[in-house]
């Protein structure tokens, strides 16, 4: 489709949506707005540089073996350069720890915001802010499943020190850039079978959190996060940090909660949890990602989960107290596309949301007038939003529609099959 054309369908659909009382510019403005954080593991597959040959373990799997998958940091960021270059909006990044540069080898308890500097120069260039996690996988202290409530006080006690510079490192991330740095935590401890006692493992799991916030940060660099999981291949049985774990931790230190679309039961979903948790966490984040069976984290599709997750964020304004993160990896596809695929549709779901009669559908649903309020939320689902959606790729400077993938396969051809 031509801009002629592109420009003819966006003006009929912005009448259209006038009649609604939407303002489609006012709408594009809103969504560019509304910053979308990149993990950056779907580019090497979860590896990190601080030892490629280890072995993922704490529940984590990539499968396939996809051409082209980034080996340095020289590497994965090139391959951020194209992918952001195809994604309309704001955009962060995500790190994991063992993502780290260095000439020597430094175990996770050594790293410090040295070993990031690279990183940091690349995100005042590309304009992007930094998010953080330690890497509490993937590692030989943690082989046996437990880390941050191991009770070793030994190993124990590495894995507290790993959080604890990494946060130091988050805060360097949020003076640097001018954008608090969110780090969450998240470990894989837990049981492959029935364990005999649930509550000490967490009495110090939650000693272990304590240790490593025990010291402020001002939350304009760094803010705490923690993550909850169901379960994880070796942990089928028993997962520490489960939901109602960390829910009361959350709560009780005034921290982020983090919510993870595929660490709940098959049937839950954390669109509906959202306005729950609002309650009473002040801020969180989401990982988007699409759980197919499982927590498998294929890349995010626009089905009615991603697009849920969006509307409670906009129906409920809350812009500023959710951090949207993206958390998938497949490496039986080209990583990039991968990439390009998963954070144009959560960003696609934010701009239909955003087009939605929300104040309409709640005065009807108040005046117990279900059917219209059905009626119109079904008529949603057809209307002309994905003219506004072309427009505001055309706007942006991204490509419309799939014409993306031309970009990616010359990308493949010129890069990713030499490396």
């Amino acid at each position: 489709m031509n801009k002629t054309d592109i420009e003819t369908a966006y003006n009929i659909a912005k009448r259209q949506f006038a009649e609604l009382g939407i303002d489609t510019d006012k709408a594009i403005a809103k969504v560019n707005d509304i910053p979308i954080s990149i993990h950056c593991w779907q580019g090497d597959d979860v590896r990190g540089f601080e030892n490629p040959d280890q072995e993922l373990s704490g529940g984590i799997q990539a499968t396939g073996n996809y051409v082209g998958r980034a080996r340095s940091a020289q590497d994965l960021r090139q391959d951020l350069d194209k992918a952001f270059s195809l994604i309309p909006g704001a955009k962060r990044l995500n790190l994991h720890a063992i993502y780290l540069e260095s000439d020597t080898p430094v175990d996770r308890d050594k790293i410090e915001p040295k070993h990031f500097a690279n990183w940091v120069e690349w995100a005042k260039k590309e304009q992007v802010g930094l998010d953080f996690n330690p890497s509490c996988f993937s590692h030989p202290k943690s082989d046996d499943g437990f880390t941050l409530s191991h009770h070793d006080d030994e190993i124990r006690q590495f894995w507290i020190d790993h959080c604890k510079a990494s946060r130091k490192i988050s805060e360097y991330f949020g003076k640097e850039l001018g954008t608090p740095s969110v780090m969450n935590i998240w470990v894989p401890d837990g049981m492959k079978d029935m364990p005999a006692d649930r509550l000490a493992p967490r009495k110090r799991l939650m000693e272990s959190l304590d240790e490593i916030i025990s010291e402020k940060i001002d939350t304009q660099y760094h803010k705490d996060a923690v993550e909850s999981k169901l379960f994880g291949i070796g942990a089928e049985a028993y997962t520490v940090g489960s939901n109602e774990f960390y829910m009361g931790y959350a709560t009780s230190r005034g921290i982020l909660l983090c919510l993870d679309a595929g660490h709940f039961h098959p049937t839950e979903v954390i669109s509906d949890k959202i306005s729950a948790c609002s309650l009473y966490v002040d801020e969180f984040i989401l990982h988007v990602t699409r759980p197919m069976r499982w927590d498998s984290d294929h890349i995010v599709s626009f089905d009615t989960e991603t697009q849920e997750i969006a509307k409670e964020i906009v129906r409920h304004g809350l812009f500023d107290r959710v951090n949207v993160g993206l958390d998938f990896f497949d490496a039986s596809i080209n990583r990039i596309a991968a990439w390009v695929i998963g954070t144009r549709n959560m960003r696609k779901a934010l701009l239909k949301a955003v087009l939605e009669p929300s104040d309409k559908l709640k005065a009807l649903e108040v005046a117990g007038d279900y059917t219209t309020r059905l009626a119109l939320m079904e008529e949603s689902h057809s209307n002309a939003w994905a003219a506004v959606w072309d427009y505001y790729c055309l706007q942006a400077g991204v490509p419309v529609g799939a014409d993306w993938l031309q970009d990616v396969k010359h990308y493949e051809e010129a890069v990713l099959l030499q490396r």
